[in-house]
C-alpha cells in the first residue's frame, strides 16, 4: 500500500487509522489523563503562539513523515495550512502523549519517522502516568535529549516560546497518576 492509497482508504473508514509504510494502524481510544493532558497542550501552545504564523494542531490532523501517515498528539506548524487540509507535510515541533500501548512506537519507530522528516527539529514525548517529558532537539546530525520534571520549562524557541511542564498537568493529581488504573 501506497501512502496516496492509504489516504484514500481512510477517507472511507469510520475509524481512525496511522499508516506504518506497510499498512493501516488502527487508533485506539486513550485514558482520562492523556486527554487532559493533550488539551491543555493544545491550549497552551495556542495561546502562547496567538499573533504568530505559527499553529498548533491536535490529533486530528495527520501529519506525512518518512512516507508514513501519523496523528500525533499535537503538533505545530510554522507554514500556514489550507483549512481543508487533512495532511500536514511540514510540522516543526511533534508532541506524543506515552501510553503504555503506544510508548515503543512513539519512542523507537516515530523517533526515527520524525528524524527522516527535516522540518521536525523538536520532539517530545510527555508521559502520563508522572509529571516528566523527554525533549529531543536536532542537533548537529542526532537527537540530543533532556529530561524534564515538575517546575520544569520546556524550552521551544523553534516556535518562539517557552511553556511550563506543570500547566500540561493542571487538572490532575500526580499522586493519582502513579496509581494503577481501575478494573474494567
Amino acid at each position: 500500500m501506497t501512502v496516496a492509497d492509504f489516504l484514500a482508504w481512510e477517507e472511507t473508514q469510520e475509524l481512525r487509522w496511522e499508516f506504518d509504510g506497510f499498512a493501516p494502524v488502527a487508533m485506539t481510544g486513550g485514558t482520562a489523563a492523556h486527554e487532559i493532558i493533550q488539551l491543555n497542550l493544545t491550549a497552551a501552545l495556542n495561546s502562547r503562539l496567538r499573533g504568530t504564523p505559527r499553529r498548533a494542531y491536535g490529533s486530528n490532523l495527520k501529519i506525512r513523515v518518512a512516507d508514513r501517515i501519523r496523528y500525533p498528539d499535537a503538533f505545530v506548524a510554522c507554514t500556514p495550512v489550507n483549512p481543508r487540509a487533512t495532511v500536514v507535510d511540514d510540522p516543526v515541533a511533534v508532541f506524543e502523549v506515552l501510553s503504555p500501548s503506544t510508548a515503543r512506537t512513539d519512542r523507537v519507530e516515530k523517533m526515527h519517522e520524525y528524524w527522516e522528516t527535516p522540518s521536525i527539529q523538536r520532539y517530545i514525548l510527555i508521559e502520563q502516568d508522572a509529571v516528566s517529558a523527554t525533549a529531543y532537539v536536532r542537533d548537529e546530525g542526532r537527537w540530543s535529549g533532556r529530561v524534564l520534571w515538575p517546575g520544569d520549562v520546556m524550552s521551544l524557541p523553534e516556535i518562539g516560546i517557552e511553556l511550563p511542564l506543570d500547566e500540561l498537568y493542571e487538572g490532575l493529581d500526580p499522586a493519582a497518576l502513579r496509581q494503577p488504573p481501575p478494573p474494567p
